[in-house]
């Protein structure tokens, strides 16, 4: 099993070698699917993530990881872009995209609906505030949902 704060532990070690490159860490996730552990780990920059910016962390954490050994069992590393829908799961990845657009999904059903999509109105006290299409206010807490991701991809961008 995984020690206690993992990701965040992975985090500190990784994050001074991704600002030395240019980097910024999205996220870091540490999941076991099926039988096999993963270190996935997200990074962004402002003028988007290319493969040899992966493999250039990638190279550079590897050691120190190692070194540290945050995490006692075995695990595959993998280094990503979060993606253009990324998945917003800090507080500041909230306070970045105030005013996008965002599809959200929530545990339990609001009105018998499950998945929103809106402008990102507000974040505050883990309180997500979405202005729906229709232009009312959906008020949900952070807690409630399964996640809020950026609703940015048009297909026709790439027609």
């Amino acid at each position: 099993m995984a020690k206690p704060n993992t990701v965040n532990r992975v985090e500190e070690i990784i994050t001074p070698f991704a600002k030395e490159l240019g980097l910024e860490i999205w996220d870091v996730r540490f999941a076991k699917e099926g039988s096999e552990w993963y270190l996935r780990i997200f990074i962004d920059k402002e003028d988007g993530v290319s493969i040899d910016d992966c493999v250039d962390l990638t190279h550079a954490i590897s050691t120190p990881l190692d070194e540290a050994d945050p995490i006692s069992q075995a695990y595959t590393l993998e280094v990503s872009s979060p993606g253009v829908e990324r998945e917003l799961t800090k507080k500041e990845h909230f306070e970045k995209y105030i005013g996008a657009p965002i599809f959200l999904r929530t545990i339990r059903a609001i009105d018998g609906v499950r998945d929103f999509k809106g402008t990102l109105d507000a974040f505050e006290n883990n309180q997500i505030t979405v202005i729906k299409p229709d232009g009312e206010k959906l008020c949900v807490e952070k807690k409630e949902t399964v996640f809020v991701k950026l609703d940015d991809f048009d297909i026709n961008d790439f027609i």
